[in-house]
């Protein structure tokens, strides 16, 4: 057994694979889809659900489905008042807004998933569902590849054990050794795209945000359908890549 597992908490575990389902799907999920997609027996899931729910860390619908509660709102929302960039990225990020007419994301990762830290929504009719406290796994994602790709190798080795990935939508990455390669080219390149991998009818360009000490601690996005992506691609991944920069020179 490895020391990082010597002292594992199993409940722990399955505790945060609910919790990242039903983050990833609010109001989708009843007790039995959740234990079914899961694998975790009904037994147990009762016992997790009731559990979280008394913390409110999840709550329950009429119809008997699961989002997350508000403690974990309480718990996100201290964690953006803390992250030194939040402030400055919604001021340098509503000029980008309004430069492509388009929404900009921030996250920040969490080992192998992305924590949406800050969002400057575009007057559009079409809503990203991408709210700050939400998390996406980090292979689904350009925010989450760019951050990646600024790494080692031996961390993408340990983040992901596994040579499968589990996909969000049919374009995902689903093979580790395919996503390495890519990781790679973005590490050169300075910037990631998402092709329909998170959200089907999407693309997504993301950059790095760097401390003084050349640490990636962030990374910043734009999202849009793809008929805007056609005329907007080149444009926005400069936009994107400046804006970037100006958050690196600010966390210097």
């Amino acid at each position: 057994m490895s020391e990082e597992r010597k002292y594992w908490v199993p409940a722990l575990d399955k505790a945060d694979r609910v919790l990242s389902m039903i983050a990833q799907e609010p109001g989708e999920n009843k007790l039995i889809d959740l234990s079914n997609r899961l694998e975790i027996n009904k037994s147990s899931m009762f016992s997790l659900l009731q559990t979280m729910e008394a913390l409110q860390w999840v709550k329950k619908s009429s119809k008997d489905t699961y989002a997350l509660g508000t403690a974990i709102a309480t718990l996100g929302s201290s964690i953006i008042q803390k992250f030194d960039l939040h402030d400055a990225f919604q001021s340098e990020a509503i000029a980008a807004r309004d430069r492509l007419q388009e929404t900009i994301q921030l996250a920040k990762r969490m080992d192998d998933y992305i924590l949406y830290m800050g969002k400057v929504e575009a007057l559009t009719p079409v809503r990203l569902l991408s709210e700050p406290g939400m998390r996406l796994p980090v292979h689904a994602t350009a925010l989450g590849k760019v951050m990646l790709a600024q790494l080692p190798e031996s961390e993408w080795l340990r983040l992901y054990p596994q040579t499968e990935l589990l996909p969000m939508t049919a374009f995902t990455i689903k093979d580790r050794e395919a996503l390495f390669i890519q990781l790679k080219q973005i590490k050169e390149q300075g910037y990631a795209l998402d092709d329909q991998e998170a959200v089907v009818g999407f693309r997504c360009v993301a950059s790095p945000v760097f401390n003084q000490a050349q640490e990636v601690i962030a990374a910043v996005s734009c999202s849009m359908p793809l008929h805007q992506w056609e005329t907007k691609a080149a444009e926005t991944q400069q936009e994107i890549s400046r804006l970037a920069l100006r958050l690196s020179e600010q966390s210097q």
